[in-house]
């Protein structure tokens, strides 16, 4: 939990405190820690004594912010939010409310509940930038989402999708958020426009969408996302890949073939540099211009492609054969969701 909280302490200097804690609780919540490690979470993130008690009043627990137990009660003057089967959780602050105060219960109370066993749809507070981007909603609960977001009927909005520990040269303004995906937690940006501004390493771009057609967006941003490859590459637009990514997002683990051979191939140092380059390049001589190589070289590499493949990558319908088992690699090698270690 220690090395969690340095790690959010590292995110994007321009986020909130806010998307710090929902980042926060969100991966205490994926770790499955146990109760005491939320609470110390809370303390830490609030700077102040945080605590819970269970419904039945087996369980109650309180720490200070280095983690440290505190024995008795909780003060009179503590802040304190009920959960469904009447646990407890509290932040113990002398004096005015911090600012995120409520947000850090709301998030530590949702943590303690699940961890009791309590469903979270029934103690999780809709956010409704979740429920805009959230596929298994309607169109309907999607759409009063986004109108309560202030986005405006009628134009197109693309979903930025990135890793907790993005860098953003300039957050650019626009609903804001962390969700859990099945790859990890996100933080999710809703923008306006083609998004030509944006300055973020790594992130992918989702195309635009209508209000009510916020997921789809998200799915390519997310795939997109998995494609980068920083620091070479850092914002990843998914209409540069224009119908692949929704054959991607589709059927994102379909089995492929050539997964195998490719497998094969890529584990030649050179392989992916250029694969890529010979994909883009109308010929082997262009491609070896581009690589600043001799072409007999990039032409002898062909061959070995050949080979490992079973067929000629350059020929007709293989070049985008080729292409798309290329990006289904990618998605399965993908490191881009990994959490970085904690700086210093």
């Amino acid at each position: 939990m220690q090395e969690l909280l340095g790690r959010i302490a590292n995110l994007d200097p321009q986020a909130s405190l806010g998307l710090r804690v929902i980042a926060c609780f969100d991966e205490l919540m994926v770790g499955e820690v146990n109760s005491r490690a939320l609470a110390a979470a809370a303390a830490a993130l609030a700077g102040c004594p945080a605590g819970f008690r269970s419904g039945d009043g087996s369980r109650t627990l309180r720490v200070d912010p280095a983690g440290i137990t505190l024995a008795g009660d909780a003060p009179a003057e503590a802040t304190v939010r009920s959960l469904p089967d009447s646990s407890e959780v509290w932040l113990e602050r002398s004096g005015a409310a911090g600012p995120n105060d409520e947000l850090i219960l709301e998030r530590f109370g949702l943590a303690i509940g699940v961890r009791f066993g309590l469903e979270r749809q029934l103690i999780e507070t809709p956010r409704d930038v979740a429920l805009a981007l959230d596929a298994a909603a309607s169109a309907e609960e999607r759409t009063a989402a986004a109108l309560r977001l202030g986005l405006m009927p009628g134009t197109g909005y693309r979903v930025l999708a990135a890793p907790l520990f993005a860098v953003f040269d300039r957050r650019p303004a626009g609903p804001t958020d962390v969700i859990t995906s099945e790859y990890g937690t996100l933080q999710v940006l809703i923008v306006d426009g083609a998004g030509e501004d944006l300055a973020v390493s790594p992130a992918g771009l989702g195309g635009s969408a209508a209000i009510g057609d916020l997921p789809r967006s998200l799915r390519a941003a997310i795939v997109a996302l998995r494609l980068s490859r920083p620091p070479e590459e850092g914002l990843v637009r998914a209409e540069n890949f224009g119908g692949l990514v929704e054959l991607l997002a589709e059927s994102p683990d379909a089995n492929d073939p050539d997964a195998a051979r490719l497998d094969e191939l890529m584990d030649a140092p050179w392989a992916e540099s250029t694969v890529r380059v010979v994909l883009e390049a109308p010929t082997i001589r262009q491609a070896a211009r581009s690589l600043g190589l001799h072409h007999s070289t990039v032409q002898g590499r062909a061959e070995y492609m050949e080979r490992c493949l079973g067929y000629d990558p350059l020929a007709g319908y293989n070049r985008t054969r080729l292409g798309t088992s290329v990006l289904r690699w990618r998605l399965r090698n993908s490191r881009v969701l990994e959490l970085p270690g904690p700086v210093g």
